[in-house]
């Protein structure tokens, strides 16, 4: 077993913020799938191999613990997007997922300057994709027009560029499309607006597995659902590094291997505005 630390290990650099689960994730809300019963003893196992496995891809795992009435609490990566020098507390388009960020925001303001997104603007962060200093950020269900607008206006000082992407049949704009490598995605054009991203290699998901264009970059590493084989078996044969998790459990909650962390590279003191 790969130990987890829950302290900051100065040796390290990489953060994953991460949040445990509680049998409320029974409740979870759902958009695009049908509720099943799920193992929340499964899930909970699911969820620590997951955490070890990114303690051992270099993570130092910062785990939030889980609190009784947000059953989706731990799909922390819609919570917060982090940047090199500021990090954006989201306000999630669930309304019964808005209180998750005061765990997240009072862990986050130890590493980075922090910005909120404001009524009327909603903002999940598995809508939001950053490649360099350009920010893809997609139109769903949970993400609207204006938080997309609040989201570009706290970024811009800072060099970033946001580029709306209209997406459709999933639940964010991450479910349908990740950066797996140098320039290179992961996508599910029948979900996505692959135009926006017709300046990079795209590496199509196996039509028998919509689901499979969720994946989880960490250095040169993808992290890959285990139930993917053919997909993970295109990412392979394109020269990328992968490692397989099962997180069956926590996929029929709408949850994939994005959206269980936020990881970003740590900092001792939060750094000056641009203003400043």
């Amino acid at each position: 077993m790969i130990p987890i630390e829950l302290l900051p290990d100065p040796k390290m650099t990489q953060i994953a913020v991460t949040r445990k689960l509680g049998p409320e994730i029974a409740r979870c809300e759902l958009t695009h799938r049908e509720r099943e019963p799920i193992d929340f003893e499964l899930a909970s196992s699911q969820h620590r191999l997951y955490e070890e496995c990114l303690a051992g891809l270099g993570c130092d795992i910062h785990s939030l613990p889980y609190v009784p009435g947000l059953p989706d609490c731990v799909f922390v990566e819609d919570t917060a997007v982090v940047l090199e020098d500021i990090a954006t507390v989201t306000r999630p388009g669930a309304a019964s997922r808005r209180e998750e960020i005061t765990a997240v925001a009072s862990l986050l303001e130890r590493h980075r300057r922090l910005a909120f997104i404001e009524e009327p603007g909603t903002l999940d962060g598995g809508d939001v994709l950053v490649t360099g200093m350009t920010i893809f950020a997609g139109m769903s269900t949970r993400t609207n027009k204006h938080g997309i607008d609040q989201l570009s206006s706290i970024s811009a000082p800072y060099g970033y560029n946001v580029i709306p992407v209209d997406i459709g049949g999933c639940l964010h704009l991450k479910s349908g499309v990740t950066q797996i490598g140098d320039g290179t995605f992961l996508i599910n054009r029948r979900w996505i607006e692959a135009e926006v991203f017709s300046s990079f290699k795209l590496i199509d998901v196996d039509p028998s597995e919509p689901g499979a264009a969720n994946a989880l970059l960490v250095g040169n590493t993808v992290v890959y659902p285990l139930e993917f084989e053919r997909t993970a078996e295109l990412i392979a044969g394109a020269g990328i590094d992968i490692v397989t998790v099962d997180v069956s459990e926590l996929a029929k909650a709408e949850g994939g291997v994005t959206c269980c962390s936020i990881i970003f590279e740590g900092k001792r003191t939060p750094p000056s505005s641009p203003a400043d």
